[in-house]
């Protein structure tokens, strides 16, 4: 899959392809369904299915200080994207300057001149231009001036989740905030992860004989409530079993919000200045200060017992 990050990246002999565009955060499965159908009319046509997303969420270009935490870095969505079957995705910059672009601008300078757009797969609720004037029904009228076809797709899918609220990224963010991961797995359609480098932390986890890489989450994402959790860690193409613990540490009295993956039955990995994913299945317990340090090391060993066994029922 090719990945283009601005305009001037579009090699200059592309030809016509369907085009759809959003922040896809998360590529939940609403986003699915729209990526999906934009793939298949691709085939269809015989031309290919580019993704147009942004960099920075556009909320942060006009709502400074407003950007929402993120459900998956872009190298992660166009990984996703690309099993989808898409065959190019182009993160544009999105500048104070892009963002005053009209929604007939858009068109133009995108649609036309870079991708030459056959076809264009939105969602009904799909905005897009200088405050979001453009729409769906713009859209289908500039189709009909420029040659391209507008499809739209029905995104809301809805389950369990959120008692039953339609699967979207805001509704996944607040079930991750609220540590409700199973929720958000049925929303996604896959473990929630949170990706970062492996740093040296206050190393007491190895000294109480539960040695924890210490992740340096990348910046904005989405990170589960305080507590501990059974799920992966992910290391250079491996998918170890962990016990993952989110928060502060209150037992040292720590002020540092941390996410720490213990990867159980495993010793001497030395994982620092790694980039690992952590993925989460399920919820264990919340966070928790106890009487001693021996109450904290029968709780630990229990942890990490409960979330072995979540792991095997999941293999």
């Amino acid at each position: 899959m090719q990945r283009w990050r601005g305009l001037e990246d579009i090699p200059q002999d592309w030809g016509r392809s369907v085009v759809t565009i959003g922040s896809y955060d998360g590529v939940h499965r609403g986003h699915q369904l729209i990526i999906k159908h934009a793939v298949d009319r691709a085939r269809e046509l015989g031309v290919p299915a580019v993704v147009v997303t942004f960099d920075p969420h556009p909320s942060e270009v006009v709502r400074p200080g407003s950007h929402p935490p993120l459900l998956a870095a872009h190298h992660r969505r166009a990984e996703l994207m690309a099993d989808l079957g898409v065959d190019a995705v182009l993160i544009l910059p999105f500048t104070t300057e892009f963002s005053k672009l009209s929604p007939a601008e858009f068109v133009v300078k995108v649609l036309v001149d870079k991708l030459h757009a056959k076809a264009v797969v939105e969602g009904p609720n799909f905005r897009f231009g200088h405050k979001a004037a453009g729409n769906v029904d713009f859209l289908v009228e500039q189709g009909k001036i420029y040659d391209f076809e507008v499809e739209v797709v029905d995104l809301y899918v809805s389950g369990e989740a959120g008692g039953g609220q339609p699967f979207s990224s805001t509704l996944t963010r607040r079930l991750v905030a609220e540590g409700d991961v199973e929720g958000a797995r049925e929303i996604l359609g896959r473990p929630h992860r949170v990706e970062g480098v492996v740093v040296r932390g206050a190393q007491r986890g190895r000294e109480l004989g539960f040695p924890t890489a210490n992740v340096e989450t990348l910046p904005h994402t989405a990170i589960p409530a305080d507590g501990v959790y059974a799920g992966y860690l992910h290391v250079e193409g491996e998918a170890m079993p962990a016990a993952i613990s989110v928060g502060t540490n209150p037992q040292f009295d720590g002020t540092e919000r941390t996410v720490e993956a213990y990867a159980i039955d495993r010793v001497g990995l030395d994982l620092y200045g790694l980039h690992v994913g952590v993925d989460f299945l399920a919820y264990v317990r919340g966070q928790a200060k106890f009487a001693s340090l021996e109450a904290l090391l029968e709780q630990m060993a229990a942890d990490v017992k409960r979330c072995r066994e979540i792991v095997a029922a999941e293999e």
